[in-house]
């Protein structure tokens, strides 16, 4: 179906436009707050990383577009390849911290990253488009004053599911737009 909708949501109305297989959402405002000592080594824990594994160049924080995701920036490439973490134990965190996902990503250069976004929440090991999650993304880039107009976030490689979610940010606006092309799922 091509056109505009709006998703009335808890955070305020989301509107989202489709054009053939392409959507494309636009946020709440955004906000970004630094995560805490005990959010930071509650996720590290379960996602059995160690502070080494985080690229100090990035701050954690907690970045809201309708909803709250962890913002965590893996050191390198292989590092975010290798998803193994504790499912119940990050469950249990996000539930508690009203996490939606944590958007683990890496910067391959100004203008694109890779992400993954465990999705224990939703009963999932990994989301491999997550829209709310790249605008929240968007958010704590331009919070942090890092933020291109344009960008591309590569999720759901590593698990085979390859998208490719493009961002915009605007100055003047603290809403953020998310496009993505959908793939049809055979039953």
């Amino acid at each position: 179906m091509d056109g505009a909708l709006v998703f009335e949501t808890a955070a305020g109305p989301i509107p989202v436009r489709t054009e053939a297989r392409t959507a494309s959402l636009t946020s709440v405002p955004t906000r970004s707050r630094p995560a805490t000592a005990d959010e930071l080594a509650a996720a590290l824990t379960a996602l059995r990383w160690s502070p080494t594994d985080v690229d100090p160049g990035w701050p954690p924080q907690v970045a809201f577009a309708g909803n709250d995701h962890l913002m965590l920036a893996a050191r390198t490439r292989a590092r975010l390849a290798d998803l193994g973490y504790d499912f119940p134990a990050l469950r249990a965190l996000m539930a508690g911290a009203g996490w939606t996902t944590v958007h683990l990503f890496w910067r391959e250069d100004e203008r694109l990253f890779h992400a993954r976004d465990p999705f224990p929440p939703g009963g999932v090991v990994e989301d491999p488009a997550t829209g709310s999650a790249a605008a929240a993304f968007g958010g704590y880039l331009r919070a942090l004053g890092r933020a291109p107009s344009r960008f591309t976030i590569i999720q759901g490689e590593d698990m085979g599911r390859r998208s490719e979610l493009t961002v915009d940010v605007s100055r003047d606006d603290a809403r953020i737009t998310v496009t993505g092309t959908a793939t049809l799922i055979p039953d």
